[in-house]
């Protein structure tokens, strides 16, 4: 068989995988929304474009199965479709929205969240080395080709709707070897960084945790240097590396987020969120969050609650 033949096969097993996951996922998802069927995965689906959604995702494997979607982080911005996957490696606020959908063609979308001691575990079994190549910062997000067999287990894995009996013994398996593909893949560097976290990205992975947790608390950005055992220039650098944003940035998004979240959630007005979060000035907090979300506070809740197109994955 000569490389044409084996070209023209792979592309049809890609067709033939893209089809069946459009499929499954359509019927799993009758009308736009989201769906968790088993823990740690995650459809999704859209029959109209969506306006820019702001959340936080953690590390995880994303495919589309049909349409298109950009993720924006800081000044870069990520589109990808059916024939590229996206991975990110340490929990990000990320800015987000559906670019292709329509009734006809809806966006499909699966996501497996990626677990640090799972990865960690795949990496021992197959006898890889812990320590990823070179000590230079890894930016936690990235977008690379889907090739066939990664495509082909992420379909076994959605298979597994129709067979829930079977996912108990059958879903760890799968996702080990979506894990084992990624590492041998184009971004199995990116990916140890997610089990060991080696150089100046381990150093980041703790400010991030200590960011997520204290977000409501002033940012003392020296006090947090110092204690990660690098200089305030250094920490800075390292830090917009890795995340693409400034930790001030990623501060002020997280904060955002969750005003905006209690908000929606009936649990606060605009001045209570503000304080909830960290903010001492009402005037501030309306101007910052205008900045992020493009209107004030109580109109965008208003026109967040009337759009049924939104939502986060």
């Amino acid at each position: 068989m000569d490389m044409n033949d084996i070209q023209q096969r792979e592309a049809q097993r890609l067709q033939a995988s893209r089809d069946e996951l459009i499929e499954r996922i359509a019927r799993a998802i009758p009308d736009d929304g989201l769906l968790q069927p088993f823990k740690g995965i995650h459809l999704a689906r859209a029959s109209v474009p969506s306006e820019r959604i702001h959340s936080v995702l953690e590390p995880s494997f994303c495919v589309i199965a049909q349409g298109s979607k950009e993720v924006l982080l800081g000044d870069d911005r990520y589109q990808y479709d059916p024939f590229n996957y996206l991975l990110a490696s340490l929990d990000l606020p990320r800015v987000s929205r559906v670019l292709e959908a329509s009734r006809e063609k809806p966006y499909l979308s699966f996501r497996l969240e990626l677990d640090p001691q799972f990865v960690s575990l795949v990496m021992v079994e197959a006898g890889h080395n812990p320590t990823p190549r070179g000590l230079a910062d890894v930016k936690a997000m990235t977008v690379s080709p889907l090739d066939v067999n990664l495509l082909d287990a992420v379909v076994r894995l959605v298979r597994l709707l129709d067979s829930p009996a079977e996912a108990p013994i059958l879903m760890p398996m799968i996702t080990r070897e979506i894990v084992y593909r990624l590492l041998i893949g184009a971004q199995g560097n990116r990916l140890r960084h997610l089990a060991v976290l080696g150089g100046y990205t381990s150093q980041i992975a703790r400010a991030i945790q200590r960011l997520r947790q204290d977000f409501d608390q002033p940012l003392r950005v020296e006090q947090l240097a110092s204690e990660l055992g690098i200089s305030v220039s250094g920490f800075h650098h390292h830090f917009k590396a890795v995340t693409g944003i400034s930790p001030l940035q990623f501060q002020k998004q997280l904060r955002l987020q969750e005003a905006r979240r209690l908000m929606l959630g009936g649990d606060a007005d605009a001045t209570t969120a503000a304080y909830r979060v960290g903010y001492n000035d009402a005037s501030h907090f309306n101007r910052e969050y205008k900045s992020i979300f493009g209107v004030p506070p109580m109109r965008d809740v208003q026109r967040v609650r009337e759009s049924a197109a939104s939502f986060p994955e």
